[in-house]
C-alpha cells in the first residue's frame, strides 16, 4: 500500500491548490470584466455629453436664432452601477488662438468612490466660450446650458 500514500502526496497539495487558485482567479477576471464594464459605460456617456454639446452648439449657432438661452437635457442615466459619477470641461483653441479657429471642448467625467475616468471631444466653432461648471450625474437639475450673446457668442456649460 505504499503507492496509495504516494499518490495521495503528489495529490493533496494539486487540491488544496485547486480549492485556493480557482476562486481568486474567478474574483481577479470577474473584477476585471466589472471595470471594464464600468469603463465603458462611463466612456458612453461622455460620449453621448459630448454630443449633447456639439448640438447645443449647432442650434444656437444659426444667424435666424437670437439671443437667448437654451436648456438640454442629455438623458444620461444618474448612476452607473450605484455610483453617481461628475463631469468637468475644458476648451482650448485647436490652432493659434488669433487665428480665430475652431476650439476643442474637452469633457472628462468621473465616476465616483471608484476613480474610473473617462474623457471625449466635441470640435465647436469659434465664436465659442466655456463657463466652468461641474456636471453632477444625480442632480435632479443635470443639463447642458447653452447661451447666445446678441454679439453671436455662444456660452456653454453645465446646468444643476
Amino acid at each position: 500500500m505504499p503507492h496509495v500514500t504516494i499518490e495521495y502526496m503528489i495529490m493533496l497539495p494539486i487540491l488544496i491548490l485547486q480549492i485556493i487558485l480557482f476562486p481568486l482567479t474567478a474574483s481577479w477576471l470577474m473584477n476585471i470584466w466589472v471595470d471594464s464594464r464600468r469603463t465603458l459605460t462611463l466612456q458612453d456617456a461622455a460620449s453621448h455629453l459630448a454630443s449633447v454639446m456639439q448640438q447645443a452648439y449647432s442650434s444656437l449657432n444659426h444667424e435666424t436664432i437670437s439671443a437667448g438661452t437654451a436648456t438640454f437635457s442629455p438623458d444620461l442615466p444618474p448612476y452607473i452601477e450605484n455610483h453617481p459619477y461628475t463631469g468637468t470641461a475644458t476648451l482650448t483653441a485647436i490652432l493659434d488662438p488669433a487665428m480665430n479657429s475652431s476650439k476643442l471642448l474637452k469633457i472628462t467625467l468621473t465616476l465616483r468612490n471608484v476613480g474610473t475616468t473617462v474623457t471625449s471631444s466635441a470640435i465647436l466653432g469659434s465664436n465659442v466660450i466655456w463657463l466652468d461648471s461641474t456636471f453632477v450625474s444625480n442632480s435632479t437639475n443635470a443639463c447642458v446650458r447653452a447661451e447666445k450673446f446678441a454679439n453671436g457668442t455662444i456660452c456653454l456649460s453645465f446646468g444643476g
